[in-house]
Order: structure tokens, then sequence, then C-alpha cells
């Protein structure tokens, strides 16, 4: 029995996740910011790399200060690197990671583009640009491709 609750658990953070950021994207980035950090709290820094990458994804989009921002997508690429180097790529997960990286780049680019950083800004453009071949001919890899080349005419890439 124990072995079926480890197999539920990172679902159940993966949904508690997912509740939080529909309250996000309702309008109450206050509260969602507070449960995100509870969220992490339990998770902790040593936590399961997919949850931190997942959580610090969205914790970045609920933060006032860009500096803070950055900070969280920071976090969200670390963790999504040792999910792709095969920290803890169960069920296939670091091809999903992959096709995450390119958001995860763009994220960063657009923080250090508020923060008036455009050399790292136009590294990690060009960072998304190389790694959006992972993505799928979706909705959300159209979405991305055209945020990164919105991105790299801003910067003149």
């Amino acid at each position: 029995m124990a072995e079926r609750q480890e197999q539920v658990a990172p679902d159940a953070v993966l949904t508690r996740i997912g509740q939080v950021v529909m309250l996000h994207h309702g309008g109450d980035r206050e509260e969602a910011r507070t449960r995100f950090l509870a969220l992490w709290a339990e998770i902790g820094e040593s936590g399961d790399p997919l949850h931190r990458c997942t959580l610090a994804h969205y914790l970045a989009d609920t933060q006032d200060d860009a500096g803070d921002e950055l900070a969280w997508d920071l976090r969200a690429l670390s963790a999504a690197e040792e999910l792709a180097d095969g920290g803890d790529g169960a069920d296939g997960e670091p091809a999903g990671v992959r096709g995450f990286l390119p958001s995860l780049h763009l994220n960063l680019a657009a923080d250090y583009v508020k923060l008036g950083r455009a050399e790292a800004a136009r590294t990690h453009v060009r960072r998304a640009r190389r790694a959006a071949g992972a993505l799928s001919d979706d909705r959300y890899g159209d979405g991305v491709r055209a945020a990164i080349t919105r991105l790299e005419l801003r910067l003149g890439e």
C-alpha cells in the first residue's frame, strides 16, 4: 500500500499547483503567491525536480519585483536541467522537460529585458530558439515560437 501512495503523491502535488495556477489566473495574485510559497516550503529545495520546476515557474509569474521573478525563473531552469540530465526522469519526463526549456529560456530573456540586461536577454532568447525544436506543432508550441520571434525582433536578433 505504501508504494501506491508514493506513486499518487507526485500527481497530488501537481494537482495542488494547478489549483493555485487557476486562482492566479482568476486574478488573485497575492493569494496565489502565498499558496505557492507554502507549497515551496513543503516541497523544499531538494524536493522532486519536476515539482520544483513547475512551482518555481509559476511562482515567478506572481512576483512584483523583476529581480525576484528572475530568481524564481532561474530556480525553474535549474530544476528542469536536473530533470533533463536524468535527475528524476521517471515516465519519460526528460523528453517532456525538453519541450518546456524553450519557455523557461524565453521567460529568463524577458526577465533580463525588464532588468535592462540586454546581452543576458539575447543569450537566453538564443537558447530558447535552439531549444524550440523540441516543441510540438500545436497551439502551445506555436505560441512559444511566436513569443520567441517577438522577443528576438525586440532585441534586434
